[in-house]
């Protein structure tokens, strides 16, 4: 076994002692059992064997830690999807062919600068038989961003206007949504009055916050829905049948192409949202979307049976 995949896989203060010219963070995943078909021999097709995942992945600097950020993060979730959506595209011969479809798909993240996969089979032999490689992710062809998160749904995005979260119709629309894939529900601002800010970025602020006001409001009416914040939350709630209600601050805020500042007009910034997301659909419930909308929309009225 190499130095590098030696220091990946031992202590923790030996890969320090070990890296000391050099130290970068990692992450890791250790011992992930699955029952996987693969094998080129004959004797292994069609039938599942338990296969052992151990990942580590030395990423780039960041100040995650200082600014308790989880979006600037490379996400644990990040390795099991991975792992999932490489076992779930085809079926492969070699644990080879495996360990490299994943450190690719990996060392596609902007965070990732190298990665080590370890592969074992655990019912082949007497013991554990694997593979285990190291690359880097300075060779490798910068992916566009739309498909670093390749394999991420596409979620059906629901604007609820103020009726609509008052109307007791809401537990059998969450009824009518929960089978038919990935679901966002948006709100717009309460029917309250709210301060005002003569500078633009301030009001902006402010609008987003009784957005969120109103998100929690939603929460209340319904325990499935609960109220996310990054995209990283939102990507796993999705990819876990979770519905949530999207809190707007922190994405708006931190998008490079966000929406002007200045007042927000709810059902715009949820079009801007929707497209973010690339949602399959936008469900508006109540009121009437502005023109021009980015994704596929149906409007619907406060007395639809269903909105699925």
């Amino acid at each position: 076994m190499s130095d590098d995949i030696s220091q990946a896989f031992d202590h923790p203060e030996a890969r320090a002692k070990a890296t000391a010219d050099d130290p970068r963070d990692r992450i890791s995943l250790r011992d992930h059992v699955i029952e996987v078909d693969i094998g080129a021999f004959q004797d292994e097709r069609g039938r599942r064997q338990r296969v052992r995942f151990n990942l580590v992945v030395e990423v780039r600097p960041h100040d995650a830690a200082r600014t308790d950020d989880v979006d600037k993060i490379l996400s644990y979730d990040t390795l099991t999807d991975a792992i999932g959506l490489e076992l779930s595209a085809e079926r492969v011969n070699l644990l080879e062919t495996l360990a490299e479809r994943i450190a690719d798909r990996i060392l596609a993240e902007p965070q990732a600068m190298r990665c080590f996969v370890r592969i074992e089979k655990l019912d082949r032999g007497p013991g554990a038989l694997g593979v285990e490689i190291v690359r880097s992710a300075s060779h490798l062809p910068r992916l566009p961003q739309e498909m670093q998160r390749d394999g991420a749904p596409h979620p059906r995005v629901v604007y609820l206007s103020n009726a609509a979260i008052a109307s007791d119709r809401l537990a059998g629309w969450l009824d009518g949504l929960a089978d038919r894939g990935p679901v966002v529900l948006c709100v717009g601002a309460p029917d309250l009055p709210r301060p005002h800010s003569a500078a633009a970025p301030a009001q902006r602020r402010i609008d987003l916050l009784a957005i969120e006001q109103n998100a929690w409001v939603l929460a209340g009416r319904d325990r499935r829905c609960v109220v996310v914040a990054s995209r990283t939350e939102l990507d796993w709630a999705m990819r876990n049948g979770q519905v949530t209600v999207w809190a707007p601050s922190k994405i708006v805020l931190d998008a490079v192409e966000a929406p002007p500042p200045g007042p927000v007009d709810p059902l715009a910034l949820v079009q801007w949202f929707a497209a973010t997301m690339h949602a399959a659909e936008l469900v508006v419930v109540g009121e009437v979307p502005v023109h021009g909308a980015p994704v596929p929309t149906r409007v619907l009225e406060i007395g639809a049976e269903r909105l699925a």
